[in-house]
């Protein structure tokens, strides 16, 4: 049963990773691997020298931890949340509006959110216009300071509810006898809360909390790009430039195939680096870890 799922990621994952020594190389194609000069690492020094590294680090680094303090926690307060109704028909509708968005791709999120936010006919813009929040309206994908949090919101927006069908069958999970034993105990909901549903479902709180820190620099790729037209808005590219984004523009725009897979390999690293410390830190303070 497994095989073709270890075929999948021999051929996808693995033989992929080949790519990596043209890093090392002034990669050409029509030379090929074999034809192409070894440079070590030179691409890398270039990188690293580049004037807008600290810029993409930063943006980078920024990004990935506005997602990993409110991204994170988004979907098990949700959850969180969702248990305490005892509604089950509004408790459904709840989880099925939003789990929805997660099945939508982020070219049609993207385009929902321009339409959201456009001077012309944006809902946003109307809304606060009548509520007397602002007198003209703003164009909110043209100012830098704003991006950040529309990137973040429109990131909570698509994949809280996905996330939260994890923590709710996790809280499923609960032995009911804890909470019967906690009432007899006196004990009211918030106590139960504090108690004994989340000390019960941090183990997967932790485990997810590995993995995202694992991420730290995957800022995002599609999301940053169709909220910035491909990154033809320069006016956003100061706040909105990542690795990811920075390695296609340059990879895959300018043809600078050996600069942008040194850049790309320079993330990974690090991620691997983060996700071992990150499961040793989990490992040392409790007993849940990736392995």
């Amino acid at each position: 049963m497994v095989i073709p799922a270890i075929i999948m990621i021999i051929i996808f994952s693995y033989i992929p990773m080949w790519g990596i020594l043209t890093a090392f190389q002034d990669y050409s194609p029509a030379k090929g691997f074999f034809g192409s000069g070894w440079v070590g690492f030179k691409h890398f020094k270039m990188f690293f020298n580049a004037p807008e590294f600290w810029q993409i680090m930063r943006n980078t680094i920024v990004i990935s931890l506005l997602k990993l303090f409110i991204a994170f926690p988004a979907p098990i307060i949700l959850a969180l949340m969702l248990n305490e109704v005892k509604n089950a028909f509004f408790k459904r509708f709840v989880q099925t509006v939003s789990y929805l968005p997660h099945f939508i791709s982020w070219v049609i999120v993207s385009g929902f959110v321009i339409s959201l936010l456009s001077v012309d006919s944006g809902s946003v813009n109307i809304l606060l216009q009548k509520l007397g929040i602002i007198d003209e309206p703003v164009h909110w994908l043209s100012i830098p300071d704003y991006f950040w949090g529309i990137l973040i919101s429109s990131g909570i927006w698509k994949e809280i509810g996905f996330g939260a069908i994890v923590y709710l069958a996790a809280i499923t999970g609960v032995d009911p006898h804890m909470y019967e034993a906690a009432s007899i105990d006196g004990a009211g909901r918030m106590r139960k809360l504090i108690s004994i549903t989340i000390p019960s479902i941090a183990p997967v709180i932790i485990i997810f909390l590995i993995l995202q820190v694992g991420q730290i620099l995957n800022a995002g790729f599609e999301e940053i790009l169709l909220l910035t037209n491909q990154g033809q808005n320069v006016v956003l590219r100061p706040v909105a430039e990542t690795i990811d984004t920075y390695v296609y523009r340059v990879g895959i725009e300018n043809y600078r195939f050996s600069y942008a897979t040194a850049a790309g390999l320079f993330k990974g690293v690090i991620s691997v680096g983060m996700l071992v410390i990150a499961n040793w830190i989990a490992r040392k303070l409790g007993n849940s870890s990736l392995w």
